[in-house]
Parts: structure tokens; sequence; C-alpha cells
């Protein structure tokens, strides 16, 4: 009888503890694909501007989760995507920070690790129309929920958020004036998925899902901007932003910010806002400096909002919003979101040795204890309260959440970003106002040394510009809103973001119940 030919599988042998798993190149082809990946959504983001590529910016990346032979590939896969996003949306900070750049990228791309890990699990093949509508809604949540994380002040503020690459769409934001900038990233990501859907899925029903809910999520900005009542107007005011130019010599900046707002004498003008650090006098000890902008104020009829960065009596150096009129100093803010490794090292015992490699700071600003709406006055005397935020400030929503509902009818920013000249950073940071204005309903303005300086409505919409080039004071008329208006995100808050964080500890914990329990014996069928 002939012997039976048989083909034997060769042994698979199982490393033993402790010993390392070797990943195929295949596996670190892909991670590299998924960090490159990670570059794409930034070019929708200022200066490069492509605000229509937001839509479909993670896809490619997505796609890489979505292939991944296994879960925890896919969550390794997201972490790289996150490392490449942050590298390449924040490649400007290498001046200031050097080195530490990578590591931090590092860190905060961990964030979304859990976002590779959520769309393998959905949308991995063959896919349901029940798993397409389940990713639509938590893949959001997992990447709003990790925006949020690492928008936490101690961890560096909320910085590249990806609704923010809609800045220039006004209908778009009117998604901000009801959820903030969290909505609008929602919906980002929500039609990103759903793009993925409908690439990838092979039967109709769960592409016809995606398909239907990504039109109904891109129309609700434009709808809501429709049918939303405009922001009721009870006059205007005009204001003049004082753009120094570049100028190293901190008494050269003064007098250039001088001579710019003694050319707006004749002007009908309301308020004059000089930018972050324009004066490194401590306006309540130099009497030199508060008389010339004293004397400035009286020339021109109208209060200045001084941008102070000086030691103090005590020592320690701060940064103030100072509003001076002919009278004096009228009021002042201190800043209180310190920029991280710019105006303070974070464990400066641990990691102070990165002020020697990279511009990051020598020493601790001091910050202020509280936010407080300053008591501006028009130039017929009448009540203009102002929120005057310094710098990375303008990047928090809850800050100019906080101006509006303690009074505030102007949102103003005082800016300085001449160490990031010619990259992407001056544009980046002046779209911020234009959230800030459309969450809030109130128009906003930011007077930077450097550029960008730039005005927009209560609705977002840009009334004026100087460019990085231009020097100056900008002159620009701002309709107001009735005081008391409050939007939708005024009144609520941070209810989008809250409600991303339950769906994803409600589908975590949905996955943990559905694992197999650590310790588990396998049944004798499975042995």
């Amino acid at each position: 009888m002939p012997r039976r030919l048989t083909l034997s599988r060769p042994a698979v042998r199982t490393p033993g503890p402790g010993e390392a798993v070797a990943v195929p190149a295949h596996r670190y082809r892909a991670r590299l694909g998924a960090l490159a990946a990670g570059a794409v959504p930034v070019l929708a983001f200022p200066a490069p501007g492509l605000a229509w590529l937001a839509w479909v910016a993670l896809v490619p990346g997505m796609l890489f989760m979505q292939r991944a032979p296994g879960g925890r590939e896919a969550a390794v896969r997201g972490w790289w995507f996150g490392t490449g996003f942050i590298l390449t949306a924040m490649y400007w900070l290498v001046p200031s920070i050097g080195p530490a750049l990578p590591v931090l990228a590092v860190l905060f791309g961990a964030l979304q690790a859990g976002v590779g890990y959520g769309v393998h699990r959905l949308l991995h093949p063959p896919l349901t129309a029940r798993r397409a509508l389940l990713a639509l809604a938590v893949v959001p949540a997992l990447w709003l929920t990790t925006e949020y994380a690492r928008s936490w002040h101690a961890l560096g503020g909320p910085w590249a958020l990806l609704g923010a690459t809609q800045w220039q769409h006004p209908a778009l934001l009117g998604l901000a004036s009801a959820g903030g900038i969290w909505l609008v990233s929602a919906v980002v990501v929500a039609v990103n998925t759903g793009v993925l859907i409908v690439l990838t899925a092979a039967p109709w029903r769960p592409r016809a899902v995606a398909a239907v809910t990504a039109v109904l999520v891109l129309a609700a900005g434009p709808l809501l901007f429709a049918l939303r009542d405009a922001p009721v107007r009870a006059g205007a005011v005009t204001v003049a932003l004082v753009q120094p130019g570049i100028v190293d010599d901190p008494q050269a900046r003064f007098d250039a910010s001088a001579r710019a707002t003694a050319a707006l004498g004749g002007r009908p003008v309301d308020l004059v806002v000089w930018g972050e650090s324009s004066t490194t006098s401590d306006l309540d000890r130099d009497r030199v400096a508060l008389d010339r902008l004293r004397e400035l104020s009286a020339a021109t009829g109208a209060q200045i909002l001084a941008g102070e960065d000086a030691r103090k009596a005590d020592g320690r150096i701060s940064k103030d919003a100072v509003l001076v009129s002919p009278a004096g100093v009228m009021d002042r803010y201190r800043k209180i979101r310190l920029v991280p490794f710019g105006e303070y090292i974070p464990l400066r015992p641990a990691l102070g040795w990165i002020a020697g490699v990279s511009r990051a700071a020598s020493e601790n600003r001091a910050p202020g204890t509280a936010f407080h709406v300053l008591p501006a006055t028009d130039r017929a005397g009448g009540p203009l309260p102002v929120g005057a935020l310094i710098c990375f400030e303008s990047a928090f929503p809850d800050m100019a959440r906080t101006a509006a509902r303690d009074g505030a009818r102007v949102l103003v920013y005082q800016s300085s970003t001449s160490t990031f000249q010619h990259t992407w950073a001056p544009e980046q940071h002046v779209s911020l106002a234009a959230i800030r204005a459309a969450e809030t309903g109130r128009p906003a303005v930011q007077a930077s040394l450097t550029g960008v300086s730039a005005a927009f409505d209560a609705q977002g919409r840009e009334l004026a510009r100087l460019g990085t080039d231009g020097t100056g004071a900008l002159t620009v008329r701002l309709p107001l809103t009735a005081p008391g208006t409050l939007t939708w995100y005024d009144r609520v808050g941070d209810v989008v973001p809250l409600a991303a964080l339950l769906v994803t500890a409600g589908s975590a914990v949905v996955v943990w119940r559905r694992s197999p329990r650590a310790g588990a014996q396998p049944s004798a069928a499975a042995r």
C-alpha cells in the first residue's frame, strides 16, 4: 500500500518571557506610513491653508489603522500618526524647545493610540451597517477626547485643534457658537470617517449609512448659520492695533509703538491696543514711560492698552495688559496661562537644561491668579468692558467664554510672534481670534508686535489685517453686539468634549467586558 504524502507546517515558536518579539519589516513600513500620514492634516491649517483638505486629510492615516493585523498594531499606528501630526503642526517650536519637541510629539502622539484601536475595532472588514453607524459616533468621540486631554494647560494647551482649519468659513463656525471649536472638530472627524467607509466598505448598506451621515453633519454648520439669528448690533467702536515691526531693542520697540500711536491724533479712535511685551518698564514705577503713555492717551482721546513684560518690585517678571488713560494706570490683568518652555520650564530642576540648548525661558515668569475684565471706556466716556488676554491665552476657549460671561464687549489679544517669523506660527495664531469671536458672539482683535494683527466681527469674519511685513497702526470699526448677549456655547460650555469623554469611557467598558478575562483558563475544547 503506497504511503500517503503529508505536508507538515513548520513549528511556530512562541517567545518566552522577557524575549523580544520580532516585528516584520512590513509593519515598520506601515508605521512610517502612519507617521507621514500624520503630517497631511496639518496642511489644512494656516499657513498652507488648504481648509478643504481637512475633510479627507485623516483618511490616509485611518487606512493604516483600519488595515492593521490586530488592535494592538492599530493602536501603535495611531500613536505614530499622532506623533507625525504634532511634529509637523508645531515644528516652529524647535528654536524655543529644541530637542524637547520630538519627546513631546511622542508623548502627545500616544493619545492617538485609542483612535487607532477604535478605527480598527469598528471598521475592519467585513464592515456592517451597524458598525459603520457606531464608528461615525465613536471615532469622533475618541479624537475629541485626545484633543481635550492635550488641551489641559499642564500638558501644553489646545493648539492645532482640527476644527481650527475652518477658521475662514463663518458658515461652519456657526457650529462653534453652539458647541465651541470642539463641535467643529467632531464634524470634521465624522466626515473623514464617512469617507473612509464609503471608500473601503464592500456592502452597500454601510456605504449608504456613511454617505448620508457625512452629508447631514457637513450641512449642519451652514444650516445653523442660516437659521440662527445674527448677533444684535448695539453701536460700534473704532480700535487701533499698533504693530511696531521686528524691533529687538526694547526702547526702540516702545518708541516705534509711540510714534504709530501719535500718528493717530485727530482720528476718532476709542481704544488703542499695543502688542504683548511692547514695554519692558514696570509702569507702576517707571514714571517716564507712564507719562509718555498718558500723553499719547490725551493726544488721541483714547485709552491705551499696553503690553508690559517687566520685572516687578518683588524681583519676579510678569506679563501684564495695562490699561492707561490720561489719568494714569486704570487697571491691569496679569497673564495666568503661561507658555510652557517659552515663559516657564515645567519641572525646571529636571528639565532646566533645555534652556541651554534652545531659546527656552531662562527664568520662569510669574503667573497671575485670576482673570478679570478691564473697565475700559470709549472716547465719549461710555463703558467698553474689554476681555484682554495675552498671546497664548487666545488658544483657550474657556477664557474667552469667561470674558463673555463677565460682560466683555470686545475680546482683545496682545501677541508677540517675533521669535517665529517666517514660519506658520503667526498665521496659526491669528486664526484663533476668529474662532473665539464665533464661539462667544463678540468681535475680537489681535495686536501683534510683528504681525499678524487682525480684527474679526462677532461671527468670525475678518474685517482688517496687517501682515508680518507691515508696520504702523491698523484702524478698524468694530460692530458691537448688545450687552448681555450670550451664545449657546457661552451658556453651556464644554458639553461636547464632556459627551465625547462619556462615549469614550463607555466604549472602553464595552471592549473590556467583551475581552477574555485575564487569567481565564482555556476550555477543554480549546486545548
